[in-house]
């Protein structure tokens, strides 16, 4: 398993519960674009249409030694592929008020593309500075300790 991609800003702005594995619906020069590390996920968040998952808004552009495609646009949704149980469950789960979809990190199982997203609250200014205090205490006592 290889990491293709990480969203940072998933775990600082959201409180994620739930985490979900999807396979993702891509035309052949967006395979070869996503495994040379050419995709982003900066501003992404997966959307619920009629019943079906996608992820929205996540960048993935052409391979470029490839033909340059007509009409080829690198933000656009892509389907995911979940079993009908996951479905159901985050079915009930978008629908609640304040939770969102949020995509954590785009990884290879194997030969197959895999996102994985997570079930998450917005969180707050005052719970971002936080759990910003808390990192830079761990740093100081990981630092104190190594010292010792």
């Amino acid at each position: 398993m290889s990491i293709l991609a990480i969203n940072k800003r998933a775990k600082f702005d959201y409180a994620l519960t739930d985490r979900y594995e999807a396979g993702l619906v891509l035309t052949g020069q967006e395979v070869k674009s996503i495994k040379t590390g050419h995709i982003s996920l900066k501003g992404s968040f997966v959307t619920m249409k009629n019943g079906e998952f996608y992820l929205t808004n996540a960048s993935i552009p052409y391979y470029k030694f490839a033909e340059k495609l007509k009409n080829y646009d690198p933000t656009n949704s892509r389907k995911l592929l979940l079993k009908k149980s996951e479905i159901n469950t985050l079915l009930g789960k978008s629908r609640s008020v304040g939770l969102t979809l949020v995509p954590i990190r785009v990884y290879t199982k194997k030969r197959l593309i895999k996102l994985e997203f997570g079930v998450g609250r917005g969180k707050k200014k005052f719970d971002k500075r936080e759990s910003i205090k808390k990192k830079e205490s761990r740093r100081r006592i990981k630092r104190t300790l190594k010292n010792f």
